[in-house]
Formats: structure tokens, sequence, C-alpha cells
């Protein structure tokens, strides 16, 4: 993909990310990934704030996620993001999550992504400037 827009962000493992033992919990990769996310889309042009007033936004149709080895209380991570593939109606973040401490490759995950129109909850073809911008795959 053409200069596809990519993205680091940073988070501290906080107490309420994980169990009793200090390991992370599932569900709070997630929520490491949806910052990463959020931010990658304002990067590419994408102001949530104003989407919702014309009533269209991206919404996670499906999220693929490899837990390779886990995060504990405390860690500093990394999450790199990057717009992965740009299709009609779709389109693919990737994400990697690392602890720079050791440079361990802790969560690797895909998520694709639809506009869609909130009143008819039915997709929409992704604006013609974004595909020109990244260039779609298919």
């Amino acid at each position: 993909m053409t200069d596809a827009p990519s993205l680091i962000t940073r988070e501290e493992v906080m107490f309420f990310d994980t169990d009793a033992g200090g390991v992370v919990h599932n569900i709070a990769y997630l929520r490491f990934i949806e910052t990463c996310r959020t931010r990658l889309a304002g990067q590419m042009g994408m102001n949530m704030r104003e989407m919702v007033a014309l009533g269209e936004v991206p919404v996670v149709v499906r999220t693929e996620i490899d837990y390779r080895r886990p995060a504990l209380l405390s860690d500093h991570l990394e999450i790199h993001g990057v717009l992965d593939s740009m299709e009609r109606a779709r389109f693919w973040c990737r994400f990697e999550i690392h602890r720079p401490s050791d440079g361990a490759l802790l969560v690797t995950s895909r998520q694709a992504l639809a506009l869609v129109n909130l009143k008819s909850g039915r997709p929409v073809r992704l604006p013609v400037e974004w595909r020109e911008r990244y260039g779609a795959t298919d």
C-alpha cells in the first residue's frame, strides 16, 4: 500500500488491566489496539465527532488476534498500527504490541472495519479520496 499511514502509541499496564497474578487480561489488549486505531483514523483524516454528526462511522466487523507472550503489571508497551489494505466498503488495520524493555512481540492483530450509515445500519462505500490516497486492493 502506497504511503500507508502508521502510528505508534504507548501504554503502561495498570492494575485494572491485569488479573490477580499481574498478567494482562485479553480484553485489555483490545483497548490498547482501540486507542491506537482511533488515533490512526485521525491521522487518516477521520474526525470521529464530525463523522458521527454526518451519520457515517467506521465499525469493527472482524478482529483476528494472536496472543504470543503475556504483558505484566507495570510493563510499558508500544502498539504499532498501520493501514494494511483498503477495499470498496471496508479496510484492514494491522497491529503489533511490543514490550521494548526486552524486545518481546506480545500480540499481533488485524481488524476489518466498514463505514456504516448510523441511520440505516448498512455499510456504505469508502470515500473516493481515501481509496485514491491509500490505494484500494480490490
